[in-house]
């Protein structure tokens, strides 16, 4: 976790870069500002202000160049002075230039990651005999994509995608076994969340954290999540459960909320039948992935701190200085960072913790 001194971070500094290269220098003296936002369950996006207007041959500027047509490839770096770290990579897909009655034009320029290329179309399909990673493999082939996926264990017969978006469907089905989807630059990610992960920075109250708001609360958590379907072909029932003493990590914190309903409430059970499993192997991994989501929402965070290009969307975060029960390790979910002549850097996030 080593972080620049203070020092470094007086020059913040921030890079955009289309089709590969960096915008030229006179277009770089016109850039107001720049945004990215980084998010676990939702597509990657990014926005870039300019000022688009000619002074000199008073007419617009900028806004009908090459450079800015829909698709082509986007990159946002930010950081400090010469060390500045490639925060999204995408392709533009929409322009809007903005005609103020006493300021002068101004024209932002926004993109999404490749993961808007799962959501342009709804699909009704069936897969048969396949894992929910050879699944997410086969979508992200269809949509032009390179794939990293964590291999999950149960074959299902048969998944159907009914009326959704390929995005939606691949949420879905991660969602079911404590799974996260994002796309990394060319490449579909399919894994489980990575609570229990090394922390890749710390922030510390006063430091570099300057605004930090948890929300610890009991409400939906149960000390047990039971799962029911049925098998068609045994005909008997499907059992499956997933308890508080079951979970892979507390991620540093003594008592879970579902520890705390439990000591504090008594049991309190969640009985899930509105998905359907068909077989017990299938039953136990929605349990437990049902039973690691409601968890990670016992304590949730909004964060603002100086701006930190190593701070990202499905990393862990050491929170520092703000009494035992909130200091810890959280999981950040999403990220904005923000870079203004105005304002300079500063990192937004939200995060999420399984205990306290």
């Amino acid at each position: 976790m080593a972080q620049e001194p203070r020092s470094e971070r007086l020059a913040p500094e921030f890079q955009v870069k289309i089709n590969g290269n960096a915008v030229p220098l006179e277009m770089r003296a016109d850039l107001i500002s720049a945004s990215v936002l980084d998010d676990v369950d939702a597509a990657g996006m990014c926005s870039v202000t300019m000022h688009g207007w000619d002074g000199v041959k008073m007419e617009p500027k900028w806004i009908d160049d090459d450079l800015f047509r829909e698709g082509n490839p986007i990159e946002i770096l930010m950081g400090y002075e010469s060390k500045v770290t490639s925060l999204f990579k995408g392709e533009i897909t929409a322009l809007e230039p903005a005609f103020h009655e006493r300021e002068p034009p101004i024209f932002t320029v926004r993109g999404h990651d490749k993961r808007h290329r799962l959501i342009r179309q709804r699909r009704t399909r069936t897969f048969m005999n396949m894992k929910d990673s050879e699944i997410a493999d086969r979508v992200a082939s269809e949509a032009g994509l390179g794939s990293d996926v964590e291999t999950t264990s149960v074959k299902n017969a048969y998944v159907i995608q009914r009326n959704q978006t390929d995005f939606e469907f691949l949420l879905e089905r991660a969602g079911r076994i404590g799974y996260e989807v994002f796309v990394d630059d060319k490449t579909v990610h399919f894994r489980s969340r990575g609570i229990d992960a090394k922390e890749v920075i710390r922030l510390r109250r006063d430091v570099e954290l300057l605004e930090f708001l948890p929300r610890l609360s009991t409400m939906g958590q149960v000390s047990e999540v039971v799962v029911r379907g049925w098998d068609p072909g045994g005909k008997k029932e499907i059992v499956a459960r997933s308890q508080s003493g079951r979970k892979a990590t507390t991620m540093g914190g003594q008592t879970s909320g579902s520890s705390a309903v439990q000591r504090s409430f008594g049991d309190d059970k969640s009985i899930t039948v509105d998905m359907p499993v068909h077989t017990q192997e299938d039953a136990d991994d929605f349990a437990k992935g049902l039973f690691s989501e409601m968890a990670l929402g016992y304590i949730r965070a909004e964060g603002t701190c100086v701006g930190e290009p190593t701070l990202r969307a499905g990393k862990n975060v050491q929170v520092e200085g703000i009494g035992r029960r909130f200091s810890g390790v959280y999981y950040v979910t999403s990220v904005v960072h923000k870079y203004s002549a105005k304002a300079g850097y500063r990192t937004e996030f939200a995060a999420r913790r399984n205990a306290s």
